[in-house]
């Protein structure tokens, strides 16, 4: 007989985590040293050229330049480095000692960090101003965002904002969040930065939420899961910073594993389909959600099967009654994004450090094929019952940011959710090692002439 979680977990009962605990001296001074580590960047963005977006280091409009614009000062690259170095040390101590941690001082320090990056202006990159462009191209323009860049729209007052790679391509983001995406299209460009950036925060927030109560469901320690996700310098300053629809994706994607979790599995399969009508990533997670149990699991795998279908025939007709065949072009978008690669990534920073773009795409092709054996291998484990679905999807994602041609910073992330709610606990230490390489990576490309191989 199949038991009552349906394949889905492995423990009988969630475990009863306190959270009116003491906290110790080292884990309150780590997240001290996050929110000052925040702070510095926030209150010094707008005035630091290396952590605003291309397009406005030369000159940061006051509209645009944040709440702590007359306060604020010039960090230079040193200084960035220094500060950014500090803050990921802060969080892996901080995670270290999240078990001596109450849910008090975490979730204030979550919520306090959220709040101050929001009130900077946009850090790093430009994509935020990407999104109101697709936008604006469909809803003011008549103009399809999957078949044209927004190049279509050079007249427009934002598009001096875009980024010069970007204005010829036409938009990688699924037809759900462009279709949201219109309803922003008339704000002027300042209200729209901080339409985006607060719905990455509130998504960012939310989604510590959820991780929190997955945790207790799996019998994890709800704080520890918060405080890795919440607290992790890439989700925060790029993701929240920079106002990602990654963080959008993922609160509904992490809705569908809580509502898989609590035995909905038609809302699980729904919310599923729906996180990868917004970005095609979250659709790594579903195969593993339907692998779990085996084949002695039937009705469980049919009801998610059926949420993830409905959702998917909605999603197809909204999709093509809008942008017609043109949404099916960003499939291959996606791949030419990927197939032209950056020094960000890890096949792109060997083919730079080489000085050979061909030794870069072999090995870029190589980690596709490693991946791609890792997630069957994976997904044919969680069918025998040996690895944990969710470990499965998480191993699955962290193969899938090191084989990216094309990785940014944000894209950490994915992994996260999935690493603080896995039982292996290598899981989590991959997430952590894979969040401290990629700031490596960026790091190194602030230092004057020192990054100039990259």
């Amino acid at each position: 007989m199949i038991p009552q979680t349906s394949g889905y977990e492995l423990t009988a009962a969630p475990l009863d985590f306190s959270v009116e605990r003491s906290s110790s001296r080292r884990g309150l001074l780590a997240i001290t040293g996050l929110l000052i580590t925040g702070t510095l960047i926030a209150v010094g963005a707008a005035h630091t050229a290396v952590l605003l977006p291309q397009s406005v280091q030369l000159g940061v409009p006051p509209s645009l330049a944040g709440a702590f614009n007359a306060v604020g000062f010039d960090l230079h690259s040193g200084g960035v480095i220094a500060v950014l170095a500090a803050m990921f040390g802060c969080y892996v101590l901080a995670v270290g000692a999240a078990g001596q941690l109450s849910a008090r001082a975490v979730l204030t320090a979550v919520a306090a960090l959220h709040a101050v990056v929001l009130w900077a202006p946009p850090l790093i990159s430009t994509d935020i101003f990407s999104y109101q462009a697709y936008a604006r191209m469909g809803a003011l323009y008549a103009t399809n965002p999957y078949t044209h860049g927004p190049h279509a729209i050079f007249l427009d007052g934002l598009f001096p904002y875009l980024g010069a790679k970007w204005s010829y391509i036409p938009s990688v983001y699924g037809p759900l969040f462009t279709l949201f995406s219109y309803v922003l299209a008339p704000l002027s460009i300042a209200a729209s930065v901080f339409a985006y950036k607060s719905i990455a925060a509130l998504a960012s927030l939310g989604l510590v939420a959820l991780v929190w109560r997955c945790a207790r469901l799996r019998g994890k320690d709800p704080v520890r899961a918060a405080a890795f996700v919440g607290l992790n310098p890439l989700l925060v300053i790029y993701g929240v910073g920079g106002g990602h629809n990654d963080l959008l994706m993922l609160l509904v994607m992490v809705g569908g594993l809580y509502a898989i979790l609590s035995s909905r599995e038609r809302l699980g399969g729904g919310l599923g389909m729906l996180a990868a009508g917004i970005k095609l990533t979250a659709g790594l997670t579903l195969p593993f959600a339907l692998a779990a149990g085996g084949p002695r699991r039937g009705r469980g795998r049919r009801d998610l099967l059926l949420g993830a279908g409905i959702v998917a025939a909605l999603t197809a007709v909204l999709s093509f009654g809008v942008f017609g065949s043109g949404s099916l072009d960003m499939l291959a978008t996606v791949d030419k994004s990927q197939s032209e690669g950056g020094w960000q990534s890890i096949p792109g920073f060997v083919g730079n450090v080489l000085g050979s773009p061909t030794a870069g795409h072999i090995v870029g092709y190589s980690l596709a094929a490693v991946f791609v054996g890792i997630c069957l291998w994976l997904l044919r484990r969680v069918w025998q019952g040996r690895t944990d679905w969710i470990d499965g999807a998480g191993w699955a994602t962290v193969a899938m940011l090191v084989a990216a041609s094309s990785l940014l910073p944000w894209y950490v992330a994915w992994a996260l959710p999935l690493a603080a709610l896995g039982r292996d606990r290598r899981l989590a230490r991959a997430a952590l090692v894979l969040t401290g390489v990629i700031l490596g990576i960026q790091l190194l490309g602030l230092i004057p002439h020192g990054g100039s191989p990259l």
